[in-house]
């Protein structure tokens, strides 16, 4: 490091957070730690006669490009403090400030008012991000973080108590339990895709076991990711939760730092990289990735009632879901019947074909590769696309080979390609020897066909005719198996995933039973095995 460097990174060594631009400059002045947010027209006491960090820099004969600024306006963090902000949360979290139940019920308390403050802000920066209406920002994303909230608030007393365990006779006289304690320092990287959701969800649990949390937002969304800061800051200090917004370089930054626990939310190519960056400190890991969840659809089927709850599935954030129907599996005696009806509960869903409410593509780049993908098979249904809105209309691919390029990548878009199958044995193996998917759907009034699909295949979770809504509960946990990931969360899960459970004895001392100590002879021998059979 230069000395202007170190100089300089002396000045930032407290500097957390960057508001009100210059107008000379450009570079924001900066607020301080001690100093959380700076009024408009005030300037921080350490930067004293100086107007912004750049006339300090010109004047010392510093580089204030040193100073590296994340993309979005306004308040922003310092990415290049990222090691900075890892050794405040760690010293803050030696304190012991967050293993105090009350600490964590008044974070998780803050957290619930601050989200109902800012729901119109963070409704509208989802709107402008994905084009998505205030009523599906809310029922996917506040809606869902809200009710964790609750959930959590009513059960943490409970969940936080020792748990008593039966002991062993051979441990006479002892008692046992199990009590769970934070890792230490969590980091959480969220997508684009539903960005307040998988943000705060599992930032519940990481504030409901004890940790410290950094938060790492997907820049493809960066109103959501703003709005997101902004309430982080908001409701807590930076030292016991932080927000730090960018790219690609600010990942690789973070995944660098020793983390105690990282949940990850995204792209199975991602996550591979995430888990081989933790191996490196041995850091456990939690990895909600995706894949191509199956939709079977059999004879029995209620036909109509399928149909809307598929074209819900598949229309929610337009298709940019982990959990979407990924391809529908159909019997061949019904598909004829089947497609008019899923046809019939799209135009349903957007009547004189006003696509004003579909949520868009979210970056050029997906919009391409979805482009790609609709050359494979015979669009039966849809097929339009408007790259001026970014949007693509819900379509419906049928005669495609299980080679064609739709079929071996998740779609995460308002695509639907169409297989058949013949036989159950047909559909079991089709989906068996592919990768575990995320999410599996089973549309059939057969309660043994859907025993078997149930216990026969591998996958995170699933419905029986529905889709989705599997996942918005607070009562079960979700997550993936194999390539769609491991671990899960939700409710009381939330909590587990963000905790080590320790297993204690404690031994009394009024009897010492002499059995185990040495010298072993044959007395002692039978004893044990009296004891332990």
């Amino acid at each position: 490091m230069s000395e202007d460097e170190k100089t300089y990174a002396d000045l930032l060594s407290n500097a957390l957070i960057l508001e009100l631009e210059c107008s000379e400059c450009e570079i924001p002045l900066l607020a301080f730690n001690g100093i959380s947010h700076l009024e408009s027209g005030k300037q921080s006491s350490k930067i004293g006669k100086y107007e912004c960090a750049s006339a300090y820099a010109k004047s010392e004969k510093l580089q204030p490009d040193l100073l590296r600024r994340s993309a979005c306006e306004g308040m922003m963090v310092i990415n290049a403090k990222i090691g900075e902000i890892v050794s405040h949360q760690r010293a803050f979290f030696e304190k012991g400030e967050s293993l105090n139940l009350s600490f964590r019920m008044d974070a998780l308390q803050k957290l619930q008012m601050g989200l109902i403050e800012n729901e119109s802000e963070i409704l509208d920066a989802l709107l402008e991000d994905l084009c998505k209406t205030h009523i599906e920002g809310y029922m996917t994303e506040i809606g869902i973080v809200r009710e964790d909230l609750r959930f959590a608030i009513r059960h943490l007393p409970g969940w936080v108590k020792p748990k008593p365990k039966r002991t062993p006779i051979a441990q006479f006289i002892s008692k046992s339990y199990e009590v769970c304690s934070p890792y230490g320092l969590a980091l959480v990287m969220s997508p684009w895709n539903y960005p307040i959701q998988l943000s705060l969800v599992p930032l519940i649990g990481s504030i409901s076991a004890g940790n410290c949390t950094i938060l790492k937002p997907s820049a493809l969304a960066p109103k959501s990711s703003e709005a997101l800061s902004k309430l982080i800051r908001k409701c807590f200090r930076p030292e016991y939760i932080a927000v730090v917004e960018g790219g690609r370089e600010e990942n690789q930054d973070l995944l660098a730092e020793k983390f105690d626990y990282i949940f990850f939310t995204g792209s199975a190519s991602v996550g591979r990289h995430v888990m081989e960056c933790a191996s490196k400190t041995l850091t456990p890991v939690s990895l909600e990735l995706g894949g191509k969840s199956p939709c079977i659809v059999d004879r029995t089927a209620n036909l109509q009632v399928a149909a809307k709850r598929i074209a819900f599935g598949k229309l929610l954030n337009a298709g940019q879901t982990c959990v979407a129907p990924d391809y529908l599996l159909i019997e061949r005696k019904v598909k004829d019947k089947f497609l008019p009806e899923l046809f019939a509960a799209f135009d349903l869903s957007f009547p004189g074909k006003d696509y004003a409410n579909l949520p868009k593509i979210v970056s050029n780049k997906h919009f391409q590769r979805l482009k790609g993908l609709m050359k494979s098979g015979r669009a039966v249904y849809g097929g339009e696309i408007d790259e001026a809105s970014g949007r693509i209309m819900p379509t419906v691919i049928d005669d495609v080979e299980t080679d064609d390029p739709i079929m071996k990548e998740e779609i995460f878009g308002p695509l639907l390609p169409v297989v058949t199958y013949d036989s159950e044995d047909e559909a079991v193996k089709f989906v068996s020897s592919r990768p575990h998917p995320l999410a599996l759907y089973i549309f059939s009034e057969d309660r043994a066909a859907q025993r078997r699909f149930i216990n026969t295949l591998s996958f995170g979770g699933g419905c029986i005719n529905d889709t989705i809504i599997h996942l918005a509960t607070t009562h079960m946990g979700f997550g993936g198996v194999g390539e769609s990931g491991m671990g899960s969360y939700h409710g009381k899960r939330s909590f587990d995933s963000f905790s080590h459970t320790k297993s204690i004895v404690d031994k009394s001392t009024l009897i010492d039973l002499p059995m185990r100590y040495h010298p072993y002879n044959e007395r002692k021998d039978k004893l044990i095995r009296l004891f332990i059979k």
